[in-house]
């Protein structure tokens, strides 16, 4: 599924070319997983001032008003062009501007599209008021991570991927920062000493960045809102590589399963 690091690819190959652009119509197709919130119709005339992102969300900012709220789900992408087929059967929201179309295209239908008034309201402040700090702003800070791993008793890879402490770090970033730290992802966090809490900010921070870099991680079909993919997956050190070499010390690498996810690590690089 599109981690953070593939939104934030896709928020940054369309942001600049929609900033700015008039709606002119808006179109839904099969339902997503919430309904938009408002008639189509409502967001005709609308500008579109700039595109942030929160975590695995889009927002869309809207004058005079208002917000749309994208979420990419398990196997959404998004494309923007001046000149779109019409839509397939995977394409379910439509956003025509006077400087393309932003299209969403989703297989599974997990994704969804939200107009929200503004942030403080429902349902923007629902969805990401449990949402933790970003890792890749300026508020992320190594010792105030650490005072909240010291609050949590599962192991650092379920309270990575939960979101609550640090925003978007997921599964298979989860698996290549703990490998760049060292520690093994079945530790409890409460347990993790300052210094390797310190690491693991500094591999958490490298690893997000290297992956946006690198356009993302392409495991079946991501692409970004040109279409391009992303080449993260390549250089990764651990994820999905059961069995094969660890690239520094040669032991194989080893697949368990925490919370019916696959999670990777080298039982020698990494230790309890």
């Amino acid at each position: 599924m599109p981690e953070l690091p593939e939104v934030e690819v896709t928020r940054l190959s369309f942001a600049s070319r929609i900033t700015g652009a008039r709606i002119q119509a808006a179109s839904l197709g099969k339902p997503l997983r919430w309904p938009l919130g408002c008639p189509c119709e409502t967001l005709t005339g609308r500008t579109v001032t700039g595109v942030r992102r929160r975590g695995k969300y889009l927002l869309i900012d809207l004058q005079p008003s208002g917000l749309l709220l994208m979420h990419l789900g398990m196997s959404g992408s998004v494309m923007f062009d001046t000149h779109l087929p019409p839509p397939g059967r995977h394409d379910h929201f439509d956003l025509v501007t006077s400087q393309g179309t932003l299209r969403l295209h989703d297989p599974r239908r997990f994704g969804a599209v939200v107009y929200s008034a503004d942030e403080q309201q429902e349902p923007a402040s629902k969805l990401l008021s449990g949402l933790g700090v970003e890792p890749l702003g300026g508020q992320f800070d190594a010792l105030a991570f650490h005072r909240a791993l010291k609050d949590k008793k599962a192991t650092i890879k379920q309270v990575l991927l939960a979101g609550q402490v640090v925003v978007g770090v997921g599964n298979i970033y989860a698996c290549e920062a703990l490998f760049m730290a060292g520690i093994r992802p079945t530790l409890r966090a409460h347990r993790i000493s300052r210094p390797r809490a310190e690491r693991l900010h500094a591999a958490i921070c490298q690893v997000l960045a290297q992956a946006v870099a690198q356009g993302g991680s392409t495991l079946r079909d991501f692409s970004n809102a040109m279409g391009q993919a992303g080449h993260f997956q390549l250089a990764a050190q651990v994820y999905d590589r059961s069995g094969q070499p660890c690239r520094h010390c040669q032991t194989p690498i080893r697949r368990i399963v925490q919370q019916q996810r696959s999670t990777y690590f080298c039982p020698d690089c990494q230790r309890p």
